[in-house]
């Protein structure tokens, strides 16, 4: 499919594999997108700016590479930053706004059906793109008698009915509108429909003139007539409320906002603004000061947009949603009227020339809208890069490639050309999984995973996916013939496991996951330690695994928790070093935890083996960056070994010894290596599937003990 992206400073039009709709979404095709002028060009000025110039705009990302330097070196740093150069060159995804025709829905839809017309809303769903998957809670119905022209600018109504919402006029009132840009327009005649007395200031006084020929009562062009104005406007008194829509980076709008208040007035800021305020006015006055987030309520909000959960209709009576909904109402009786503000229509083949324009215009249009094709093919495979599979080597398909695919993965799988070759990228953004094939050479990028499982050129499929799809994601590749190397988790609940393992087991597919601890240099050299051993081991195991938001993803359904979700590689490292099966399981938490905290943010576990050997993790989110993120003590008959960071061991005792390493080593290379040793030989699988399951069902009997505040099981 067409879709637009902003590339050093310039939008181009490129062909990118089209999306699938999820359970919670709806696939859209796409009519009409509307083009915001003052967002979308400061973002197509963004693009070409240089990653120095950028920042030095943002301090806090040249400490961020600092600290990567300290932890993993200088190459990782160069690397990340080379990345970050090459999702740049490859562009960045625009638009938020569109209207057009359902054609699949999700299996969690059960009130839309192909066929529905709607309007869509949110930046990196809506996006200029001939094809769109959107959540449900950002879209909504067109009316039927209105056009969808119209309706594409259903994202710029939202955001000026909240800005209105937000300064709750009354009747009567006296407002003051700041900014006769598309926000502007909108915003004076939505106040005009409340029964307000508006004027409307901006310095360019066509925009003025147009907005007092759609009913605006008065308008100002003159900076230094704007307070003035408004006090002879209100007899006196100044504007019962000012809404803020101009953009700028001057605070010089918001203190002028504030002169115009009445005593006890409000100041509504809808744009982007300087915010250095002026303590006078707004404590003479007692001033109100209020920011409208975007389409309103809900915004912002994951479990809300992504996952669809609304807000209940009679606690929070206009959501994002529902004040959608209204804006195409009141276009589609007319009390809003956007057909005199639609100033030039673009097909999508020439959105680089409707860039420009805005761009470089000295008269910018208000709003231009990008048209589409009828009937576009729906095609969700791209080829990046012509060339043949090599038959010499294992072809791998990546599945998700998010950050840590692309920062781990690939780099490895790069340096392991002579075993493995990478053929297909599947992402659920065509987008970056085009980008990413793009890099590293990749023969097709697509967002459809049936398309790798079907390839006969396919031998392994690497999956790096939220944690919610890995176990059917591994089924599927699975019952598909292809060998599978998934990353933790195994699976999330008892149920997906046994799915999974039923598959594994009738299939003897070659399957390994991405436990890659025990691959390290230096677990390999403690296991070798240990191997002449008589006794059972103690291992005590501490992750300073640090904050995480509670509305990260790891955190929700998608991750299922820093326990099931991270402290799985820790029990698989356990076994390994125990080799020995699980007698049983201790856990708890601490409690009362605090609202900064998750349950399995701050925990212990105490796993005993069979062989008596008996291994304690304690996992953070409490500590200090400074301090090593993963240390680990082993005992064993007058025998101490402690691992710092996976870069070096202290070993007491025998006569032993381990180089250090120049930076956290924690085996993802030697991983890829031993699954290709065994895919190659056939020999034994480089984890037992009893281990694998072992640690995955350890972590949901802590999961468990967590869950009913600790205890034995």
């Amino acid at each position: 499919m067409k879709q637009v992206l902003l590339k050093k400073g310039r939008a181009v039009v490129d062909e990118i594999p089209a999306p699938i709709a999820s359970e919670d979404e709806v696939l859209v095709q796409v009519h009409y997108s509307c083009i915001s002028a003052g967002t979308e060009i400061a973002g197509l000025q963004r693009t070409g700016a240089t990653l120095a110039r950028s920042a030095l705009k943002k301090p806090q990302r040249i400490l961020k590479a600092l600290a990567l330097i300290r932890s993993k070196g200088l190459k990782a740093a160069v690397a990340r930053v080379n990345s970050l150069k090459d999702k740049e060159d490859a562009g960045v995804r625009t638009g938020y706004s569109a209207s057009g025709v359902v054609l699949e829905v999700g299996e969690n839809i059960t009130d839309l059906k192909p066929g529905d017309r709607v309007a869509c809303a949110g930046a990196g769903i809506a996006d200029h793109a001939e094809f769109i998957a959107v959540p449900r809670n950002l879209l909504v119905r067109v009316p039927k008698d209105l056009p969808l022209t119209l309706a594409s600018t259903v994202t710029l109504g939202s955001i000026a009915i909240q800005g209105v919402r937000r300064a709750d006029p009354a009747l009567g009132d006296n407002v003051a509108v700041i900014g006769l840009g598309i926000l502007g327009q909108i915003t004076a005649q939505l106040l005009r429909a409340n029964g307000c007395r508006v004027i409307g200031m901006d310095l360019d006084s066509d925009r003025v003139e147009f907005a007092r020929s759609q009913g605006l009562e008065r308008g100002v062009s003159s900076a230094p007539q704007m307070v003035d104005e408004v006090i002879s406007f209100t007899g006196g008194y100044g504007a019962d409320v000012v809404i803020v829509t101009a953009s700028t980076a001057s605070s010089q709008v918001v203190n002028q906002a504030m002169k115009m208040c009445r005593r006890k007035g409000k100041v509504v800021v809808v744009g982007a603004v300087g915010m250095d305020l002026d303590r006078g006015d707004f404590y003479a006055k007692e001033l109100d000061l209020l920011i409208s987030t975007s389409y309103g309520p809900g915004r912002y909000d994951d479990e809300y947009e992504l996952r669809g959960k609304d807000y209940p209709y009679g606690y929070v009576r206009w959501t994002e949603n529902r004040n959608m909904e209204e804006y195409l109402r009141l276009l589609a009786c007319k009390e809003v009227r956007i057909d005199t503000l639609i100033d030039k229509t673009y097909t999508i083949e020439d959105a680089p020339d409707a860039y420009r324009e805005l761009d470089t215009a000295e008269q910018k249009p208000l709003i231009v809208l990008l048209e589409y094709h009828q009937e576009p093919p729906l095609e969700r495979k791209v080829i990046v890069n012509q060339g043949k599979p090599r038959r010499d080597c294992l072809r791998v398909a990546v599945i998700g490639a998010g950050t840590f695919v692309q920062n781990t993965h690939l780099p490895n799988l790069s340096k392991l050309s002579r075993d493995y070759q990478v053929g297909a990228i599947v992402d659920k953004q065509g987008t970056n999984a085009k980008a990413v094939a793009a890099r590293y050479g990749v023969a097709y990028a697509t967002t459809d995973i049936e398309q790798v499982l079907q390839d006969d050129a396919v031998d392994v499929v690497l999956i790096g996916t939220r944690h919610n799809h890995h176990a059917s994601i591994a089924a599927r590749a699975a019952r598909a013939g292809k060998a599978v190397l998934l990353e933790k988790p195994m699976a999330l609940n008892q149920g997906e496991l046994t799915s999974l393992v039923d598959v594994l087991e009738e299939t003897k597919t070659p399957f390994m996951m991405g436990f890659n601890r025990r691959f390290s240099p230096c677990a390999k050299k403690i296991k070798e330690i240990l191997a002449a051993r008589q006794g059972p081991i103690v291992v005590n195991y501490q992750m300073n695994a640090g904050f995480l938001p509670p509305d990260h993803w790891t955190q929700g359904p998608e991750g299922g928790g820093r326990n099931i979700g991270e402290a799985c590689h820790i029990y698989d490292l356990f076994a390994y070093l125990a080799e020995s099966e699980v007698e049983s399981v201790n856990a708890c938490a601490i409690t009362p935890p605090s609202k900064r905290f998750q349950r399995n943010d701050n925990f212990t576990a105490s796993v005993k083996f069979e062989d008596g050997s008996v291994c304690n993790l304690v996992y953070t989110a409490m500590g200090h960056p400074d301090v090593s993120k993963e240390r680990m003590e082993v005992y064993c008959e007058n025998t101490i070994i402690q691992m710092d960071d996976y870069k070096g061991l202290a070993i007491f005792g025998p006569s032993a010894t381990f180089p250090a390493l120049r930076r956290s080593e924690k085996g993802h290379l030697e991983e890829l290596q031993e699954f290709a040793t065994h895919l190659r030989e056939g020999n034994g699988q480089p984890i037992p599937l009893w281990q694998m399951i072992q640690a995955t069902q350890i972590s949901f009997e802590v999961e468990a003990l967590l869950e009913k505040g600790g205890g034995d099981q």
